[in-house]
């Protein structure tokens, strides 16, 4: 079986905000809707969110799309995995996924399911030009996976090291859980780290590897607003593209926002200063002139869409709408 647990209790303080970190969003979803959707992509059947810091607006808004586990005590990675006990009595493997990660790609996490079929431990890495204060991997002269140094712990020649951990990781779940008793937290923060885990399952004659994600920045966590909003930027620019060359014009993609669940048909010409969010479905060689905000609706074919904002409606074909009006639940046929 496919699982994950996703680490969310973190309050987030670099975001200088009331609002826990997860719940941040990226386009038009929190980072923590963006993981779990991700994974559900990648064909996981659990899904355990750890939560802690203001768990009420996690469970809340998330209430119905996966599992939750209640951090009691915030002390290390490895700790917090702990409280997923709901999946320890499961078999396959388990995904283990920083909630600050939420451009990590359904693509990505087929292919860490896929590694784990090979080795009972793999860690996503990532290739940096500037690797700064992340946990290096270390590999001996034979390009195999030794283990993960903290930078802190680092030696000169380790420091050089462009490899990193990003902190996402897939395990056989009946191992995880019959190791992470083992885990100790003699060390100077007091904390348990999931990364010590690598030299446990070793230790045991398991196999163990590290294997580096095609896009570094796909793997980037989120600590505070200028993070959010280079995270924003990429994935924005990725959707983009995408339509792009599905045929739909774009004439200003930096100034156009599309949600990962919407859908868009050739031909249609998007104006800047559009937002398509929510499982939109714009049919072909629609106009959508001027700025729009268009949320969950359904678009048919030919129709020119001016300066509205819409919500939950449906649109027949050959319709003009607008300009300057804004219409919720509607039906224009």
């Amino acid at each position: 079986m496919r699982s994950a647990i996703v680490l969310a209790a973190g309050k987030g303080t670099r975001m200088k905000s009331t609002l826990v970190k997860p719940m941040h969003k990226v386009l038009d979803k929190p980072m923590v809707e963006h993981i779990v959707s991700n994974l559900k992509k990648a064909h996981a059947e659990r899904i355990v969110v750890i939560v802690g810091y203001d768990a009420e607006a996690v469970t809340t808004y998330m209430n119905g799309k996966c599992e939750f586990a209640t951090q009691l005590e915030v002390n290390g990675s490895g700790s917090a995995v702990k409280y997923a006990t709901q999946l320890k009595d499961e078999t396959g493997t388990t995904l283990v996924v920083n909630g600050d990660c939420p451009l990590i790609q359904p693509e990505t996490f087929e292919m860490m399911y896929r590694e784990a079929e090979e080795a009972e431990l793999v860690v996503l890495s990532a290739v940096l030009d500037d690797a700064r204060h992340y946990g290096r991997i270390i590999r001996n002269e034979a390009g195999q996976f030794e283990r993960i140094t903290e930078f802190k712990d680092c030696n000169e020649a380790e420091k050089e090291v462009k490899e990193i951990n990003s902190g996402i990781y897939a395990f056989n779940n009946e191992l995880l859980f019959r190791y992470l008793p083992l885990l100790k937290n003699d060390n100077a923060q007091k904390e348990y780290y999931i990364t010590d885990l690598v030299q446990i399952f070793k230790d045991h004659g398991h196999a163990v590897k590290a294997v580096p994600i095609a896009d570094p920045q796909e793997a980037s966590g989120i600590n505070d607003r200028v993070e959010l909003y280079e995270a924003q930027r990429w994935l924005q620019n990725k959707i983009n593209t995408y339509w792009m060359r599905e045929g739909v014009t774009i004439l200003n993609p930096e100034d156009t926002y599309i949600s990962t669940d919407a859908k868009i048909g050739k031909d249609t010409i998007i104006y800047p200063n559009t937002f398509i969010y929510g499982e939109t479905v714009i049919g072909e060689n629609n106009l959508l002139h001027g700025s729009n905000e268009i949320v969950n609706c359904v678009i048919g074919n030919g129709n020119t869409i001016d300066n509205v904002q819409l919500e939950n409606c449906t649109v027949g074909n050959d319709r003009k709408i607008g300009p300057y009006v804004r219409y919720e639940n509607r039906e224009f046929r």
